[in-house]
């Protein structure tokens, strides 16, 4: 894992305020909460200034939604860079992948995956690919370890990877189409592989 900083000052924009419907959905959600407790919005807050943003959320985006909290910029910052579904910085136009390097997915496959980020998006972590279509990086546990290799592209997980499974995932949104998420063999959610192994019938 990386140390998560702000991008340069090259690729911020000057500023940033909520449209007039996120704002309105940004006060509702401060209201949820009691009275010298508003800033526990912050997490929700920052999440829609992202995805008005583009997918990706900027420092001015960060000092806004502190503004409105009454919450030092700092404060709003620690938030931002603690959790890897901010992302810090231009992301892909199309997909942005987080591929899990925890030891469950090490174990069952992943370097394939990173091997076909690097290949196909680009060689490091955190850059756009050529065409601006998508980027990557590496992130810790995403919670689907019996799934294991699996990656997170924008609010969907896609499981039981190989590196030409993958490679499909990304076809489909390159071709401007979402995939089918979850496992990509032949299992339901967690179940297991070929189907249930036990208690197939039941005596009465």
């Amino acid at each position: 894992m990386a140390v998560r900083r702000v991008a340069p000052p090259e690729q911020q924009p000057k500023d940033f305020a909520f449209t007039a419907e996120n704002a309105e959905w940004a006060k509702k959600q401060i209201a949820k909460y009691p009275a010298g407790r508003q800033q526990s919005a912050i997490i929700p807050l920052l999440w829609r200034a992202q995805e008005q943003n583009g997918g990706w959320l900027p420092e001015a985006a960060i000092r806004h939604v502190a503004d409105m909290l009454g919450l030092a910029h700092i404060r709003a910052l620690e938030v931002a860079t603690f959790y890897t579904m901010f992302l810090l910085e231009p992301c892909g136009k199309k997909a942005h992948v987080q591929v899990c390097g925890t030891t469950p997915c090490m174990l069952r496959g992943a370097e394939a995956i990173f091997d076909v980020c690097k290949k196909r998006i680009h060689h490091d972590p955190m850059h756009v690919s050529a065409d601006g279509d998508f980027s990557w990086e590496e992130v810790e546990c995403l919670g689907a370890c019996v799934n294991a290799p699996m990656v997170l592209i924008w609010d969907d997980t896609y499981e039981d990877l190989t590196a030409e499974s993958f490679n499909k995932v990304l076809d489909e949104f390159a071709a401007g189409r979402k995939p089918k998420p979850g496992p990509q063999i032949d299992r339901q959610l967690a179940a297991p592989i070929g189907g249930p192994t036990t208690l197939k019938s039941v005596k009465a």
